[in-house]
């Protein structure tokens, strides 16, 4: 537990001036700074205001904080960055370097953020200085918070649900999609940790839009987009109890039995002809693990294990390759567009499909027996991919690339929904075994680098950025042409389903 005594008020602005160690947060214009202003321009901000860095080199913010013990400590420092380039600092803990975090771009300067770190800490009295390493100086620092349990700290999961639940109603949040099926099973698992019942109540009241008392659902499951938020189904049904959720849900169980499929059982994208012989890795999240738990929650696990374990099987033979990545999709006729004539692939790896394919292997392996035929088949695959995302990670921000194995390319672009994916996907693999424990080290980096991308705005509302919006199959150029939105769904749910695995690791 770490103790301080009040603080004082805020200084004016004057070089290398101190006050009195304050209770956290630690407020940075509280705090001892040399070149450097307390400003209040930029909205957002916690305490009565923040520190402007000099934009000069050697300029610094020093805090002084009291542990009862001594201790690896957790901190975390609150800063906005409106540049489009890092501003890193230097920092030392009673004059010992300890790091020397990047602080990002946030968007804004209205736009905050956290970079965490963990530091050595001696039982009294401490000294932590961050200065700036660079001519443009330090980002906008606002406050320093320590210890993993301090509630200055963000909730990331609860504080993007709120800001979605602010900005949409169950009725406004859009139609029966997997996008927003994604959101909402993240939302979900937030609920299970945090039991708060706004975030159930809000998932029901949207399936209740589509499902009717007595279980009839308006969808003709035609594609397998449209079973992912099949999910909510089952859900609804183990938290209610109520067979109009039962009714619904067998109807995609049941339009299985009549789905096409290729010669080797693979379920085909969609029933279209646009679609028709063709496997995308997107598809097998749609809805293998849906399969899984309606198996669990209505008994059909046998059909459901044995089913969802083949897709796995079945996609990943024909879309991985050496490097351990898969390829978007594969066309079984090797006629549309975009196939190889001789292999039928597509010519890239694109990230998302990718990431979909990821989660939907580690969520089936965490429902199949252990001793399943195909379980073997299916941790040869998830070695392969993981061995070959740990390859393709970027080192400067632990990120995934749009195009995952061309990010030399100085068009290609980090994107935040993949991401997300890859980094809970690594994350489970290793908690579970299947993986080799160094992969929730690979994890931990691109968790911090997502958390990079998310911030608060001057609403108080979270901004989550860099999100590819949906995406067909194409070439490079029509990969990293797509637009990079802010707070698309596909990149909320793939952040809450990662925040919720790695939080507090």
């Amino acid at each position: 537990m770490l103790t301080a005594p009040p603080g004082a008020a805020p200084p004016a602005a004057a070089d290398a001036r101190r006050a009195d160690v304050q209770a956290p947060p630690y407020e940075a214009e509280n705090a001892r700074i040399s070149q450097g202003a307390v400003e209040s321009n930029h909205p957002g901000f916690t305490g009565t205001g923040f520190v402007n860095y000099t934009n000069t080199s050697g300029s610094y913010v020093e805090f002084t904080v009291t542990a009862d013990e001594a201790a690896a400590t957790a901190l975390t420092l609150r800063y906005a960055n409106g540049t489009t380039a890092d501003r890193p600092l230097a920092l030392t803990v009673n004059g010992t370097p300890a790091a020397t975090p990047a602080f990002a771009p946030t968007g804004g300067w209205s736009s905050w953020r956290t970079q965490s770190l963990t530091v050595p800490l001696r039982r009294g009295s401490n000294t932590i200085r961050a200065t700036a390493t660079t001519a443009g100086g330090g980002p906008n620092l606002d406050a320093l918070l320590l210890g993993d349990d301090n509630p200055g700290a963000v909730d990331w999961s609860t504080a993007m649900i709120d800001s979605t639940m602010a900005r949409y109603t169950p009725t406004t949040i859009g139609g029966w999609s997997y996008p927003v099926g994604l959101y909402l099973y993240g939302q979900y698992l937030t609920y299970q940790r945090t039991h708060d019942a706004r975030y159930l109540t809000y998932i029901k009241s949207y399936v209740d839009r589509f499902v009717a008392a007595d279980g009839s659902i308006g969808q003709s499951f035609n594609n397998l987009d449209s079973m992912q938020a099949g999910r909510l189904l089952t859900i609804l049904h183990h938290e209610t109890g109520q067979d109009r959720y039962r009714i619904a849900a067998r109807k995609i169980r049941d339009r299985l039995n009549t789905y096409p499929r290729t010669t080797e059982g693979g379920f085909w994208h969609a029933t279209s002809e646009s679609r028709a012989h063709q496997l995308w890795a997107d598809g097998v999240y749609m809805v293998n693990p849906f399969l899984v738990e309606y198996g669990k929650e209505f008994d059909d696990a046998t059909y459901a294990h044995d089913e969802a374990a083949k897709q796995l099987y079945v996609y990943g033979s024909h879309l991985q390759v050496g490097n351990g990545l898969l390829r978007h999709a594969w066309d079984e006729s090797k006629t549309v567009s975009w196939a190889d004539p001789q292999t039928g692939l597509a010519p890239e790896h694109w990230c998302r499909a990718v990431g979909w394919y990821s989660m939907a292997l580690v969520n089936v392996l965490d429902a199949i027996p252990a001793d399943h035929p195909r379980r073997t088949q299916l941790l040869a695959i998830l070695t392969k991919l993981a061995a070959g995302l740990e390859r393709y990670q970027d080192p400067a921000t632990g990120r995934w690339f749009q195009v995952i194995d061309k990010g030399g390319r100085s068009d290609n672009w980090t994107e935040t929904s993949c991401s997300s994916m890859f980094t809970y996907a690594l994350s489970r693999g290793a908690q579970q075994g299947y993986l080799d424990a160094h992969y929730a080290d690979v994890a931990q980096r691109g968790y911090q680098g997502v958390l990079a991308k998310i911030a608060l705005g001057g609403d108080g509302r979270t901004n989550l950025t860099d999100i590819s919006i949906g995406t067909n199959v194409g070439d490079y150029a029509y990969y990293v042409a797509r637009t990079r939105a802010t707070d698309d769904f596909h990149g909320l749910g793939a952040f809450l389903i990662m925040n919720e695995q790695l939080r507090g690791r």
